[in-house]
């Protein structure tokens, strides 16, 4: 999906991470880290089930003294949502620790886009509440109900009129912005769950228009943000997810470990095929943690 309206300027990229003009062993990166962006769905836990690993991971991580936040391109659920929803499954954690491409969203309107306020939102209604209470307005189903641009998000509650209003008014011109690029969500029940991505295209199909930004992963902002909050250099940050093409192009962008899990969308040929390579493919996030901990044991070289 090109995009012709970018985020605000992002800082210098970093050099590649090095020691002493060569480039780092595992060891001594994975020794590095202070703080792990966790994606979601795809790596710690599939839909409604929890994978056996996550909690004793993050435990390990806990013991190792690694903060970690947890980054998701999925814009159906709200920021209290996720806390809510990994509290259900035994995660205990707090809304600072979340940062969802919904959020992602609301910061590019707000740095990029000011003079935009109102907004008709194809997405669900968490989604909806959580872009009004940020102070946009939410415009109707209903031509007489202008917006200042188009944004959508996973649209869980996708319902044929509302598309095609989004359609009508990309049409018109007004700027359309899609909070991730993700084409399906990762499921553990026997569907296709349509994400942000697939919708876009269908209203790309429509119009003869696509997204003129595309928030949420891969752009490197998302990371850019955790750096600066945390006051983290590149090398003390690590990211982990199951998708190529967002959780470690991203990484990859914003200069920092990118870690590929195969417990979600990618596979183990797709991985080997991708260039460039993320720096590390495991099958699920126990195999990272153990790595770790050889690191900072000095046993992993």
């Amino acid at each position: 999906m090109p995009s012709t309206l970018g985020p605000a300027p992002a800082p210098e990229k970093p050099a590649p991470l090095t020691v002493a003009g060569r480039p780092d062993t595992l060891s001594r990166r994975l020794r590095q880290i202070r703080h792990v962006a966790l994606d979601m769905d795809g790596t710690i836990y599939s839909g409604g089930t929890l994978f056996d690993c996550t909690r004793s991971f993050l435990a390990q991580l806990t013991g190792l003294g690694i903060g970690y936040t947890f980054l998701t391109n999925n814009s159906s659920k709200s920021v209290q949502d996720y806390v809510t929803h990994l509290q259900a499954m035994g995660i205990t954690t707090t809304a600072g620790q979340i940062y969802t491409s919904t959020n992602a969203t609301i910061a590019f309107l707000q740095e990029a886009m000011p003079a935009i306020r109102r907004l008709f939102v194809l997405g669900t209604t968490s989604m909806r509440t959580e872009i009004s209470a940020a102070g946009f307005s939410l415009t109707a189903d209903s031509s007489a109900d202008e917006p200042d641009a188009v944004v959508v998000g996973f649209d869980t509650d996708l319902n044929f009129s509302r598309l095609c209003r989004a359609a009508y008014w990309i049409k018109q011109g007004k700027p359309f912005i899609a909070s991730h690029p993700d084409r399906i969500c990762p499921t553990d029940v026997p569907t296709v769950w349509v994400d942000c991505g697939a919708i876009c295209a269908a209203l790309q199909a429509a119009t003869g228009r696509g997204p003129d930004a595309v928030l949420g992963k891969p752009a490197p902002r998302m990371l850019y943000g955790l750096l600066q909050k945390l006051e983290l250099r590149p090398e003390h940050l690590m990211m982990v997810g199951d998708r190529l093409y967002t959780d470690i192009l991203m990484a990859r962008q914003a200069g920092i470990l990118g870690v590929l899990v195969l417990t979600g969308e990618a596979t183990a040929d797709a991985a080997a095929r991708h260039s460039p390579p993320p720096d590390l493919v495991l099958p699920d996030i126990a195999a990272l943690g153990d790595k770790l901990k050889a690191a900072h044991n000095g046993k992993l070289e």
